[in-house]
């Protein structure tokens, strides 16, 4: 029973999880007691998006084997969604802490709406042809919404896609990053927990078979369209809050910023942090999106830097022996060292 207990106390997902609540109780209380720099203040909530969108995405390319390179598209229909319902919303309902969450439902629901449409004609396809049409119908949601023009009369709205959304303008750019913070938390752990408990899940055995091998998963009756369907959407629901998060957060919202750059950005961190390793998710994320930041001082050189950090990241995470060592310094690994040696000196005694 003891043992049991300890199992789940460290297991892979639990240390997850206690790895990601030191890092915000950390940057926490560093930021409400004013003690955190306005440059890593500034990247909290662009830091958090982020791990959203790699986690949600390694649940399309690391669980089931997909390469799918459209993600921003999820997070830019997400973003002017939810953010336009929230302007939309401001004469019913006038805080905008409250209209918050509920515009990330919405926002979440219509990127979930884009994904099905797209989803359905082209995970019929798979592997460098997957990738071509979820890159291409990026492309066009992109340019769809660039040729948007709204008017909304009665809320004194009106939408120009190709010059933006103005936030600051219409009264849902929450400058304060402590307030916003909590809701990005939020999200970030709820979507943590979603994947983990999808991955343990019977929904996820299914979807593990199929990227394992498609033809067995079918002989024994997996429908493959439909979990495949599944895994699209929800990962673009996520993606979707994640970017109306991202819109009450920047003064300034253009479609043209997500692009497939956006898109194979979010990929690199997936493939960085270990396809499939939601932890590794997390972690690249947080070194991707904060080594520019840190790296600012060589301003000359700073690209170049982040070029070669990444390719020896990559190289030492395709060396066995580095993996071994990463193994060997996990904590389960750590403690059941631990209690051998404990036994050891015992049976010595």
């Amino acid at each position: 029973m003891k043992n049991n207990v300890l199992k789940k106390l460290f297991s892979k997902n639990s240390i997850t999880i206690y790895i990601v609540v030191a890092i915000y109780a950390i940057f926490s209380s560093l930021l409400y007691t004013d003690n955190l720099s306005r440059q890593l203040t500034n990247m909290l909530i662009s830091v958090s998006c982020y791990i959203v969108l790699a986690v949600s995405l390694n649940l399309v390319v690391g669980f089931l084997g997909e390469l799918s390179l459209g993600h921003a598209c999820f997070m830019s229909v997400g973003l002017f969604t939810g953010c336009i319902s929230s302007v939309l919303m401001s004469n019913v309902i006038p805080s905008v802490y409250i209209r918050l969450p509920i515009a990330m439902i919405l926002g979440g629901l219509a990127a979930a709406a884009v994904g099905f449409v797209i989803g359905l004609p082209a995970l019929r396809l798979k592997g460098d042809y997957l990738a071509i049409v979820t890159l291409a119908c990026g492309e066009i949601v992109k340019n769809a919404i660039t040729n948007i023009n709204m008017t909304v009369e009665s809320a004194d709205f009106e939408f120009n896609g190709a010059i933006g959304l103005n936030t600051n303008k219409y009264g849902i750019y929450i400058k304060d990053v402590g307030e916003l913070l909590p809701y990005a938390i939020v999200l970030v752990f709820v979507t943590i927990i979603v994947m983990m408990n999808i991955s343990k899940s019977k929904a996820g055995r299914c979807i593990m078979a199929i990227r394992d091998n498609r033809i067995a998963a079918e002989s024994i009756g997996i429908n493959v369209t439909y979990y495949k369907l599944i895994v699209f959407v929800l990962a673009a629901f996520f993606a979707g809050m994640a970017g109306v998060l991202y819109g009450h957060g920047n003064s300034f919202a253009a479609a043209s910023k997500f692009d497939y750059n956006m898109s194979i950005e979010i990929l690199v961190i997936v493939v960085l942090g270990g396809m499939g390793s939601v932890r590794g998710s997390i972690i690249a994320a947080i070194i991707l999106r904060a080594l520019p930041e840190m790296l600012r001082e060589f301003s000359d050189y700073r690209m170049l830097l982040y070029s070669v950090l990444l390719i020896v990241i990559m190289i030492l995470n395709a060396n066995p022996k580095f993996a071994d060592l990463k193994g060997n310094l996990s904590i389960p690994k750590i403690i059941s060292r631990l209690k051998n040696k404990d036994k050891t000196v015992k049976e010595a005694k």
